[in-house]
């Protein structure tokens, strides 16, 4: 699906035009249902042809202006990727077995390259995406992907997630500044002070999982402190204990940790999508509730599991139809003009992309 009859397009651009997802849950289960059995039957080799149908689908129902995205990969390029990822996996174990030195090189050399792996996949995935014919592009190097997906990880993660927001600033510009529709530029700028805002909160969230753990902790020290002092005897009701306090320990952590990414996850990418504009003119917006967000997601895994898994294409459309509600663009000027022009400046550059013939090695 990549053309939706609509009323013409808007000719002011006072107001923000919003993404819509017109799929349902029914047509993308027919499609799911058969990604999985085929997947299985084939031993996971289709599975690269299922992901186009999947983005295709997905795509062919994000809407903007009337004009539906479109996903223009094929099977045999994320296929191929990921057997040269498969074969270099066999090749490393084999090594890492057999010469663990020189299997160790191996790794120490794919971690040079990942910068490149991402980068590549960054312009796939950008390049095999297209808007009223008019293909994307990602212009990002090796470097950029380094500091935004290597360095900035790594900082945040020694310094116990203090620096997130600013590894998040690191790869939300490293994306958005390399982005292109056609020969228009994105630009984004996000600050950090809003970003560290929402980090707060969700530190804050984490702090009170970790309170929920010592205050299980305490309630059961005497237990504790009585299997310190003597481990082999222990009764049914310590044992019980025990288990109890694990349990909720774990729960605690996993929903501190899982509820704390989700509400930062929205809030950044509101910050990120909000400073975003194209062509110097053209603002993007993002206006996630970061509450009904977790809902969503929290709520979509649940059902999943309860359904084991039969549920899962409700949950993803569910999802993919709230995001496009909250992400829209304003245009500065006449959107039809706008758009007229882009179209024949990019079709040339569209069919120049096409020739490319990229592989998505998945990363």
């Amino acid at each position: 699906m990549s053309t939706i009859e609509t009323a013409p397009l808007p000719s002011a651009s006072q107001n923000f035009q919003r993404l819509s997802f017109t799929g349902t849950a029914t047509e993308y289960f027919g499609i799911w249902i058969v990604n999985i059995l085929l997947t299985i039957l084939t031993l996971g080799i289709y599975s690269a042809w299922a992901k186009v149908r999947r983005n295709r689908y997905f795509y062919g129902n994000t809407v903007l202006l009337g004009r539906a995205f479109e996903y223009h990969a094929k099977g045999k390029q994320i296929f191929i990727g990921r057997l040269i990822v498969f074969a270099y996996l066999i090749v490393y174990n084999i090594l890492l077995t057999a010469f663990p030195i020189a299997g160790l090189a191996l790794g120490a050399v794919i971690l040079l390259f990942f910068p490149w792996l991402i980068m590549r996949g960054l312009r796939f995935s950008a390049r095999v995406t297209s808007y009223r014919n008019v293909h994307f592009d990602f212009t990002g190097k090796m470097g950029g992907a380094f500091v935004a997906f290597m360095a900035g990880p790594v900082m945040a993660f020694l310094s116990l997630g203090i620096l997130a927001p600013l590894a998040s600033r690191w790869m939300y510009r490293y994306m958005g500044n390399n982005l292109r529709y056609g020969s228009r530029a994105f630009a984004t700028d996000p600050r950090l002070g809003p970003i560290y805002q929402t980090w707060s909160f969700s530190a804050l969230i984490i702090v009170l999982g970790m309170l929920i753990v010592g205050v299980a902790v305490i309630a059961n020290i005497s237990v504790i402190v009585a299997l310190i002092d003597n481990p082999d005897v222990i009764s049914p009701e310590m044992n019980a204990s025990l288990f109890l306090l694990g349990v909720v320990s774990y729960l605690a952590v996993l929903l501190s940790f899982g509820i704390a990414t989700l509400f930062y996850r929205a809030g950044v990418r509101n910050i990120a999508w909000s400073s975003t504009v194209l062509d110097r003119g053209h603002r993007l917006k993002s206006d996630l509730s970061r509450f009904r967000y977790v809902w969503i997601a929290i709520s979509n895994v649940v059902i999943t599991i309860l359904t084991l898994g039969l549920m899962r294409p409700w949950a993803a459309v569910r999802m993919a139809r709230y995001v496009n509600e909250h992400t829209a663009i304003r245009f500065d000027g006449d959107v039809g003009e706008i758009l007229a022009v882009v179209e024949r400046e990019g079709t040339a550059v569209g069919a120049e992309f096409m020739e490319f013939e990229g592989l998505d090695f998945g990363f």
